[in-house]
């Protein structure tokens, strides 16, 4: 008999292990680059919170992806936090699926600000087919 494949072998314990060590170093050195401010990184996505209109909204991780830093939302939300009260329309950007991710009256703040932009919302979500503003990467250079 003669031995398989090397693409159909199994992988064995050590290489899985290995591997699963890989993908987690590569997780943490990501979470810790996006919490680090970064200002070409930061620039461009102020630019994509700043080319959605009002009455449209977008998620964490569509601004990420459309600004070239895709599985970056956690720098977004970061940048949202920490630059000065209304320099961006903060209000426009929700959490995967339309739901707002901030707490207490944070949350009623954006909820309010929304509505009087004409967003409806089905229970705490808002309708993305509606309301989703499509981020174009191509805006950037606009």
């Amino acid at each position: 008999m003669s031995p398989e494949p090397k693409s159909k072998q199994r992988p064995s314990r050590k290489n899985l292990a290995f591997d699963q060590l890989s993908v987690e170093r590569a997780k943490r050195s990501l979470l810790r680059d996006a919490s680090r401010p970064n200002e070409q990184r930061d620039l461009a996505f102020r630019r994509m919170i700043l080319s959605i209109p009002a009455g449209k909204v977008s998620t964490y991780g569509g601004v990420a992806a459309a600004a070239g830093y895709p599985r970056y939302h956690r720098a977004v939300a970061r940048l949202l936090r920490t630059d000065p009260v209304d320099q961006l329309p903060w209000h426009r950007v929700l959490g995967a699926g339309g739901e707002i991710k901030l707490r207490g009256a944070a949350a009623r703040e954006q909820r309010a600000r929304l509505k009087l932009e004409g967003v409806q919302f089905s229970g705490k979500r808002v309708d993305m087919g509606k309301f989703e503003h499509s981020l174009k990467p191509w805006e950037l250079y606009r």
